[in-house]
């Protein structure tokens, strides 16, 4: 027996919103891992939650210079696409 389909939308109740974040955000890390092992991949991960907290990943140990040089030229960028997604939400 499988697992059943949802539908892929917007949970309003921010309780159980967050907790799907929060599942989906370790196993979407967990994948990053596997494929940068079995693959022998250069990984970079980088999420932004709805409060703007970052998480990130990188498979190497130079990753995490990799990633704040990212940040730093992309951050404010993605800070303000997120504002604007905040201020005109799509239906």
């Amino acid at each position: 027996m499988g697992r059943g389909k949802i539908v892929i939308q917007r949970i309003d109740n921010s309780t159980s919103r967050q907790v799907t974040f929060s599942k989906r955000r370790k196993g979407l890390i967990k994948k990053a891992k596997e494929l940068a092992i079995l693959c022998d991949a250069e990984v970079g991960l980088v999420i932004f939650s709805s409060t703007g907290k970052l998480y990130e990943f990188a498979s190497t140990r130079f990753g995490s210079n990799l990633m704040i040089d990212f940040i730093c030229i992309y951050g404010s960028t993605i800070q303000q696409v997120m504002e604007e997604q905040k201020s005109n939400p799509q239906p």
